[in-house]
């Protein structure tokens, strides 16, 4: 299949805004395709993946209590307790399995980050020898915005599991020292989600982008746990990601090899979810003038697109970024992102 990812291009520094390089890449999303060496993590990777559909799918049919839930409050008879615990429960399943859905997000991103960031390669050949596990990757990212935009607007998840914990403890007050098994009005149910669980599921579902928050915590721990691999290392490749995302996105030659159409969202996607990732992970952020990622450019990128496409990326930006308020943001950038 050759070379996948393809330098076509390279401008000089001095004819950058942002004083390094710039490139235009191919770099295929579609089909790349893992090397034999590639190939056990890839297998572990594709199994995550394969749960991730699972978890937005469910996500986004998550449609709440809230009318049960207001009914039991206002109204003790049981039968309207029954019916609120009825209809909580699976969907409080639900949300323990996106919860522990995280656990395997946090446990495969290091793995990945071992491969593509280490030392025995730059993150231009990491990027050009790796395609399937930077495919992977970045289908990753895009999980993880999906998530956290869907949990966003989705009120009736804290609703929900809030009601629930507060029917357990209630329940668990009036017997006294259950074993395990909480009556409700009569109706038995076998505890699934323990004490310590409960409370970092709420942790979990309290923070507003909390599988981010998820992935920049494993991608810190893995710079922490890894000191063979430079930081540099980490956020080099990660920014190199984005410089290609972009360069890909400004090259209607290069966009128009996919097939898919959706794939031109997928690489927006991709490339704000590194720019939000390495704004976590490096100490001064991705606006900062030192960035090694064209925040400018992957603005102007997305401003080009319709806001069908690009409102609720900007958002991400503007919301979910660490640094973008910080003295040391160019007050250009923050004119970009202002509303």
């Amino acid at each position: 299949m050759g070379n996948l990812l393809r330098l076509l291009a390279r401008d000089d520094a001095g004819n950058s805004c942002c004083s390094h390089q710039k490139y235009d890449v191919f770099l295929d999303f579609e089909n790349a395709e893992p090397s034999a060496q590639e190939r056990h993590l890839y297998e572990d990777v594709a199994a995550v993946l394969r749960g991730s559909h699972a978890v937005i799918s469910d996500l986004q049919q998550y449609k709440g209590a809230a009318k049960e839930i207001r009914e039991a409050i206002s109204d003790p008879a049981d039968d309207c307790q029954r019916k609120a615990w009825e209809i909580v429960t699976p969907l409080v399943q639900k949300l323990k399995q996106f919860y522990l859905f995280s656990n395997d997000i946090e446990m495969i991103v290091p793995r990945i980050l071992a491969e593509l960031c280490g030392p025995e390669m730059t993150p231009t050949a990491h990027l050009e020898n790796q395609q399937a596990l930077v495919k992977q990757f970045a289908e990753i990212l895009e999980f993880t915005l999906k998530f956290d935009e869907l949990k966003m607007t989705t009120p009736a998840i804290q609703n929900d599991f809030s009601y629930y914990r507060r029917i357990i403890m209630r329940t668990r007050i009036e017997q006294n020292g259950s074993s395990g098994t909480v009556a409700n009005n009569g109706m038995e149910e076998t505890l699934c989600i323990d004490h310590q669980l409960g409370n970092k599921m709420s942790l979990f579902y309290a923070n507003s982008t909390p599988m981010l928050k998820i992935l920049s915590e494993a991608t810190s721990k893995f710079v922490t746990e890894h000191k063979e691999i430079p930081l540099a290392n980490t956020t080099e490749t990660l920014s190199t990601m984005a410089r290609v995302c972009q360069r890909m996105l400004e090259n209607p030659e290069l966009i128009a090899r996919f097939r898919r159409e959706e794939t031109h969202l997928f690489i927006l996607r991709v490339m704000v979810a590194l720019i939000i990732l390495y704004d976590h992970v490096h100490p001064t952020g991705a606006f900062a003038r030192a960035s090694t990622i064209d925040v400018k450019g992957c603005v102007k990128v997305l401003k080009d697109q319709p806001a069908s496409s690009s409102e609720n990326l900007l958002n991400a930006l503007r919301y979910t970024t660490k640094h973008l308020n910080d003295d040391s943001t160019p007050k250009h950038i923050r004119s970009l992102l202002a509303l």
